[in-house]
């Protein structure tokens, strides 16, 4: 029997962040908390056969770059996660998808909720 790997991912879920973005001076001053997800197309075809960390995306150098990012102070999360994309794909060329969402927890709307957020599909676009 042989298995042949359609898709696979590297994910990282609810990074804790707490941060300053915001339109709102307050936010900017008090800051908020964040969570961050990211879903990540990465041919792990030979990490799972070699069990060799240099044949994968590793993690830690994937959360690194997500925390300088969240520690940008940014207007609009719409803006910090497409930075984050950026910097992913500029920093590891082998991604071909990035799933990345971001959460902000007490969200100043007046509202009893969880938190307000982007999420973004980010297609990296190789012919450019």
């Amino acid at each position: 029997m042989s298995m042949l790997l359609k898709e696979s991912y590297i994910c990282l879920h609810n990074l804790r962040f707490h941060a300053y973005h915001g339109v709102l001076p307050q936010e900017r001053v008090v800051g908020n908390d964040y969570t961050v997800s990211l879903r990540i197309s990465y041919d792990v075809s030979e990490a799972m056969k070699s069990d060799r960390i240099e044949d994968t995306l590793n993690y830690a150098e994937v959360y690194e770059l997500v925390k300088q990012e969240m520690f940008m102070q940014s207007d609009l999360i719409e803006h910090v996660a497409y930075r984050i994309g950026q910097h992913l794909a500029d920093a590891f060329p082998q991604i071909r998808e990035i799933f990345v969402s971001i959460t902000k927890h007490n969200p100043p709307l007046g509202a009893d909720c969880d938190g307000s957020g982007v999420e973004l599909h980010l297609i990296i676009d190789k012919t450019k």
